[in-house]
């Protein structure tokens, strides 16, 4: 596969890195991608990441939070933000000829927001709304309080929006010590999408990023989490249907067997109908509702997870059915046939999903900030095609050795 280097990056005056794409079209995209979630919370903190997120937009020292929230939107864009337990991603979608605009937005936005106390306690609101119906939702929250357990006492083992009681006790000043501490050029990228020339681009972020603090801020001090025993729970919360996360630990984003453990991830569980667990537990028999496969990786670990909703009674069976999937994966090799079109399939899904140019934005800020730099398709298609039977297996293998399994009913 011929190589094509998409991403140009520069690391500007103020220390800020920047990754570029430059693609003709009529949206473009830009944003600082922040290397802080959840996980860099003290424990009465809990919540502030997330917080921060829906609050930096409640006004700066130049602008009020009507202001902020008119200026994309009066030109046909979007202002958005999320949060993760790792990082946090501000930016704009906008039709193309906008980027001073969105731009210097961000900047100031990451730099002089001021936290108003009348517009935290709205928004104190939102969020408590936000994890009421997050705590209603038993899909969604089956993976946090899979977390929870598998992450235990660690920094990765509370939920990102926090709890009512410790949102209701953060600050304004909690807010911009938080932004002080983080929202700094070392420990930022910022990114851009579109047809505007790199060196229009470059200028326009040097000269705004001079308005971040001149300083490193504090230096994430993260601590792997320890190792649990595997377990099988069950918590009662009232819902009509069961719905189960059976899952591992895996090694953090830096393992060399990232591609390895994706392949591995499509097979079993992946958006295509024919996926093992899919065609087993839906196809064949009608057992669930959903079913997928999907991991989270985090600098220093990592978690792989199947979930499946299904009717209550049928619950066991399908545990059963899960793990002897699982088990079939771990047992004996894959033949080259298979493999070969397991691989097919995966590379046709990337090239299919590459056409999302927001995620490929957002990816590309996510990749730099951890690895320096974004792999190029075609060292992607090698690194899949390298793969073998025996390393599938190998890694099949540790996932289903200690397997933990959480239900929701």
């Amino acid at each position: 596969m011929e190589d094509k280097e998409i991403f140009t990056y520069l690391t500007l005056p103020s220390g800020l890195r920047m990754v570029y794409h430059r693609e003709d079209a009529m949206v473009e995209y830009c944003g600082l991608a922040v290397n802080a979630g959840s996980r860099d919370e003290s424990q009465s903190e809990f919540g502030l990441a997330h917080f921060v997120e829906h609050t930096i937009f409640k006004g700066t020292d130049r602008r009020r939070a009507w202001h902020i929230i008119n200026r994309m939107e009066a030109v046909g864009g979007e202002l958005n933000a999320y949060t993760t337990k790792e990082e946090t991603m501000v930016y704009s979608v906008f039709p193309t000829g906008n980027l001073s605009r969105a731009a210097e937005l961000i900047f100031d936005l990451a730099a002089n927001s001021l936290f108003p106390d009348t517009e935290l306690d709205k928004e104190r609101e939102v969020v408590a709304d936000e994890i009421n119906s997050y705590l209603d939702t038993p899909s969604e929250a089956v993976f946090d309080d899979f977390e929870d357990l598998i992450f235990a006492e660690s920094q990765l083992g509370h939920n990102i929006l926090g709890s009512a009681d410790t949102v209701a006790k953060l600050t304004s000043a909690d807010c911009r010590r938080y932004l002080r501490r983080y929202y700094t050029p070392g420990n930022m990228v910022f990114f851009y999408s579109g047809p505007t020339p790199r060196a229009v681009v470059e200028r326009l972020a040097a000269r705004l990023s001079a308005m971040l603090p001149a300083t490193d801020g504090v230096r994430n001090l993260r601590v792997a989490p320890p190792v649990v025993e595997p377990f099988v729970a069950s918590h009662g919360v009232g819902s009509h249907q069961a719905h189960t996360v059976i899952g591992a630990r895996i090694p953090g984003m830096y393992d060399i067997d990232r591609q390895t453990l994706a392949l591995l991830t499509n097979i079993l569980g992946g958006p295509g109908m024919n996926s093992l667990l899919n065609v087993s537990l839906r196809e064949r028999r009608g057992l669930v509702y959903s079913v997928d496969a999907s991991t989270a990786i985090f600098t220093d670990a990592g978690l792989f997870t199947i979930y499946f909703g299904c009717d209550p009674e049928d619950n066991d069976r399908c545990v059963k059915l899960t793990l002897r999937e699982m088990s079939r994966l771990a047992g004996t090799p894959m033949s080259e046939r298979a493999l070969t079109k397991a691989k097919k399939q995966f590379l046709g899904q990337l090239t299919v999903g590459s056409e999302n140019r927001e995620q490929l934005a957002l990816g590309s800020a996510r990749a730099t900030l951890y690895y320096g730099h974004a792999l190029t398709p075609s060292q992607v298609y090698d690194r899949v095609m390298q793969v073998t039977p025996d390393r599938l297996l190998t890694l099949a293998q540790t996932i289903a050795a200690t397997p933990s399994i959480l239900t929701l009913s």
